[in-house]
């Protein structure tokens, strides 16, 4: 579905990504782990159209992005959950999830995703016609997860869906990571918990200082002395 091929990506004079290649396969979990200033999110960004690419190809279904437009990219199905939510925090939770219905595919069958999305984050039923502002850290995370689910996504690009969330909130967010993977939803995870996303993934990219420096299946590498001493502190 997806294929990220030698990819640059540059800020200024500083090389950000170098080389980077990177593929999801249809219905597939792949976790994008790493330390702080690796490149992650840089490269959401870049799949998502939020970045200029100094070089290389995104290949989403055999379309090239790299000069498609970020709501074309939306509309044939590409996702992004930010970081830190990014919601439209004085409008409602009903409203911050109609606004994620953008296209005319997504608007037909907006009725139905919103159901969807309350089944999957109850409280977010209970809370739809709060300020989004007014929603704890992790009830945020689910609005800005239930927000792209009603994009009616192929394929969703998640940062960091964990960060500054408590363990229980944790484990509730990747519960439904788990069950939208099982429903057969695309994914893509930069998640800080390495030990979470190489549970949960079936593949895993270790992308250290803007280059991919090691890949493979996800339960291998949870196993990989390297890897485990420098990201799961064993």
């Amino acid at each position: 579905m997806l294929e990220v091929k030698n990819l640059d990506v540059n800020y200024q004079e500083l090389r950000i990504l170098q080389k980077v290649s990177v593929s999801v396969k249809n219905g597939e979990l792949v976790s994008i782990i790493g330390s702080n200033g690796a490149g992650k999110t840089t490269l959401l960004k870049a799949i998502s159209g939020l970045v200029k690419v100094a070089s290389g190809d995104i290949l989403f279904n055999d379309i090239e992005l790299t000069r498609l437009p970020i709501h074309e990219r939306t509309r044939i199905g590409i996702v992004y959950v930010p970081e830190g939510r990014r919601l439209f925090p004085y409008l409602t939770v009903e409203e911050n999830l109609a606004l994620g219905a953008y296209s005319s595919r997504a608007r037909a069958k907006s009725k139905e995703s919103m159901k969807f999305v309350f089944s999957l984050f109850p409280r977010l039923q209970e809370r739809r016609g709060q300020q989004a502002i007014t929603l704890s850290g992790g009830e945020q995370q689910m609005l800005a997860m239930g927000r792209a689910l009603m994009a009616c996504p192929e394929l969703m690009l998640l940062d960091e869906p964990s960060l500054g969330l408590s363990p229980i909130l944790t484990s509730e967010i990747f519960d439904v990571i788990r069950k939208l993977h099982e429903n057969g939803l695309t994914m893509l995870l930069v998640e800080q918990n390495a030990k979470r996303a190489l549970e949960l993934s079936e593949r895993t990219y270790v992308l250290e200082s803007g280059c991919i420096t090691t890949h493979g299946a996800s339960r291998e590498l949870l196993n990989d002395d390297r890897v485990r001493k420098a990201y799961l502190g064993l």
